[in-house]
């Protein structure tokens, strides 16, 4: 489960900036919209409002890019360079590094709290804590030294295993976790695997339908069904067709050099193709193509089936982008509810998402510490800050209203077009 996650000095971001997911002590909601675990009471959603560009996305792409470096900075080659983007409209963080940092429960019930700080040339720092029955552990730190140009490390007690073997074979450009675990650190496997196997991130706003249509061809085609037609949408059933590609299917005007890669690359590769089955006004089954004759919206709720339904049997943390795209209001608010509903989320998923769908920023469906605005601070760097910053009155104000008012700001500045 996620605590909280902070970031500093990565793309829009240039000051620290926290998303903490521990509830306040206001009784509303409480039931369906939060849970306890190890001792905390934590939030099942959360949601980010804010104006285009005021980097919702960026910091939905910092965990992104933090998770990415965790699961596979061991395999770099020395010298390769990291993917970080340090906040470029200053001069005093241009050259800094970037900041992560994650407090979490994993599978094994202990609070931990990892980050690290890094440039595009190496990992600056390293820390990792461990909080079994609330008692605090250092499990190890690092540090770069710029004027020796050597790490000093610091090694727990607490911390078993080959630590020095670990040690020596952490490269400039890699994460000691990383390292350590594939290198078979048993106690430090729950960390990776909660970033690996917990944490799920869609910083473009959608998943493909591949999981939703490996689904359909096992066991919860039927759960995949119960969510369209929850939708209202006047689906029967689904049919997966699988056949191996065909390369005589490829079209004919390909360049040859490129034709011939494809071919290379699909020659007995397995095709599912998704239909949709429909009643027409006769009565009678008739199959649509799900890519070719189904709107966008209905292909993304099909998208967003499996990675719903695997979150909540899983207790996944999920970071949805722009969840409103291509989705009607009332399909938002329905794919949120489930979150929120205790008989379908059992193992307390969670739920963090951005959008610019007001309609379901109510204090009937979300708690006020629920709801998070971003936006551009002096015009240049993001923001993050709650609602209850501004402690609006408790089921009597209209958080829509006031929020569309500028109340709270997170709104987009927008100015006359003087001529064209």
């Amino acid at each position: 489960m996620l605590i909280e996650f902070s970031v500093a000095n990565f793309k829009s971001i240039k000051t620290e900036q926290k998303l903490t997911l521990t509830k306040t002590k206001s009784n509303e909601l409480e039931e369906s919209n939060t849970f306890e675990s190890g001792g905390y009471n934590l939030l099942k959603s959360v949601v980010i409002y804010g104006a285009n560009a005021a980097g919702k996305s960026n910091f939905i792409k910092a965990l992104a890019e933090m998770r990415h470096l965790i699961l596979s900075s061991s395999k770099m080659n020395s010298g390769d360079m990291l993917d970080m983007t340090p906040y470029k409209l200053s001069d005093d963080t241009i050259s800094k590094p970037s900041e992560f940092e994650v407090i979490f429960i994993a599978a094994d019930g202990v609070r931990y709290q990892y980050g690290f700080t890094a440039t595009a040339l190496r990992i600056h720092e390293e820390w990792l804590y461990a909080f079994p029955k609330g008692r605090p552990q250092k499990w190890f730190t690092r540090y770069f030294d710029v004027e020796t140009g050597e790490y000093h490390w610091d090694m727990g007690a607490a911390l078993f295993g080959e630590k020095a073997v670990w040690q020596r074979s952490t490269k400039e450009n890699s994460l000691f976790l990383s390292t350590a675990v594939q290198l078979n650190s048993k106690q430090l496997t729950p960390i990776f695997e909660w970033f690996s196997d917990k944490l799920k991130l869609a910083v473009n706003g959608h998943w493909g339908p591949t999981l939703t249509t490996k689904l359909c061809e096992e066991k919860d085609k039927n759960k995949i069904l119960s969510i369209m037609q929850a939708a209202d949408l006047d689906i029967e059933d689904l049919q997966v067709e699988t056949k191996t590609f065909d390369i005589n299917n490829l079209p004919k005007d390909i360049p040859s050099d490129f034709r011939q890669v494809l071919i290379n690359e699909l020659r007995d590769q397995s095709v599912s193709e998704v239909f949709t089955i429909k009643k027409n006004e006769d009565g009678n089954l008739i199959r649509f193509d799900l890519e070719n004759d189904e709107s966008e919206g209905t292909q993304k709720l099909f998208s967003l089936a499996g990675p719903w339904i695997t979150s909540l049997n899983r207790g996944h943390i999920l970071f949805i982008d722009e969840l409103h795209l291509n989705l009607h209001p009332k399909l938002v608010e329905f794919l949120v509810s489930m979150f929120h509903d205790p008989n379908l989320n059992k193992n307390n998923a969670q739920l963090i998402f951005t959008t610019h769908d007001t309609t379901i920023l109510s204090q009937d469906f979300f708690r006020r510490d629920q709801v998070w605005f971003c936006e551009k601070e002096d015009g240049y760097s993001t923001k993050l800050y709650p609602l209850t910053d501004f402690n609006p009155r408790k089921g009597r104000e209209n958080l829509e209203a006031s929020y569309l008012d500028g109340k709270y700001g997170g709104l987009p500045y927008i100015n006359k077009i003087k001529r064209l």
